[in-house]
């Protein structure tokens, strides 16, 4: 029973991408939706697979792959940090909560601009909106899972004779972990939105560009190709943290 648990959950997951594959190919064969703006997925696929095995192709995926990764690593890194230390000081938590309150609901692309003229239109810019936009569900997620971490833990833990500084790490993080990991899944899907927008806006390489390139030049079928791969590479990256997050979190009820 519960080693076909793991097939059912893969035959659950696939069928919303085939049911959307085909109504994609429904509209077109039935002609609700011109070839010329709705190419047919055989062709769509086709085309990314030529895509997918060619140099120029491959570093448009790095360009982007670069910016997300690190955006993402300075999110988690300001995160998780500034979410513990929140949870533990009062006096930090007073300083953070306004400004949280304040910035968390703000679209951070609205900041774009002025990354633009503070940063250029590098790297820079877009690394730090994926940052900023993920930022939030990070923090804020780390600063729940800290606060509920039973006190009794941290009474153990003093009563042992374990130095303040320890019990953030050796206590604290690891129960506040479930928490974390769920904020980090979060925002890995926000950087894959954001940092596709950022390229979209303004960029030389990157898929954004790929898609903004092909649609200035009428051609569809290469406007597709960068909408799947970025839409697959979320998927793995996904994946990949979930099998992380089971890895770290063995033993816990929750995993």
């Amino acid at each position: 029973m519960t080693s076909r648990l793991p097939s059912a959950n893969v035959v659950l997951g696939l069928a919303p991408i085939v049911l959307v594959i085909a109504v994609w190919q429904g509209l077109v064969s039935f002609g609700f939706a011109p070839a010329v703006l709705l190419p047919p997925p055989g062709y769509v696929f086709s085309r990314l697979l030529q895509q997918l095995v060619t140099w120029t192709f491959q570093q448009e995926i790095a360009a982007t792959l670069i910016r997300l990764f690190a955006g993402f690593a300075i999110a988690v890194v300001l995160g998780v940090s500034i979410g513990i230390a929140a949870a533990a000081n009062p006096a930090i938590n007073a300083v953070v909560r306004p400004i949280v309150r304040v910035l968390a609901p703000l679209p951070k692309v609205a900041l774009y601009p002025a990354l633009l003229l503070l940063l250029g239109f590098g790297h820079g810019s877009k690394i730090t909106l994926v940052a900023a936009d993920a930022l939030f569900p990070i923090l804020l997620s780390t600063y729940y899972g800290a606060s509920v971490v039973e006190q009794k833990l941290i009474w153990s833990a003093m009563a042992a004779g374990t130095p303040r500084y320890e019990i953030l790490f050796k206590v604290v993080l690891p129960a506040a972990m479930p928490s974390i990991l769920t904020g980090c899944r979060i925002g890995l899907v926000i950087s894959c939105i954001v940092v596709f927008l950022a390229e979209m806006i303004t960029s030389t390489d990157g898929l954004g560009h790929v898609l903004v390139t092909a649609a200035r030049t009428f051609q569809s079928v290469d406007m597709f190709v960068p909408l799947i791969t970025i839409s697959l590479l979320g998927l793995i990256l996904n994946g990949l943290l979930g099998a992380l997050r089971s890895y770290l979190l063995r033993g816990f009820p929750e995993a």
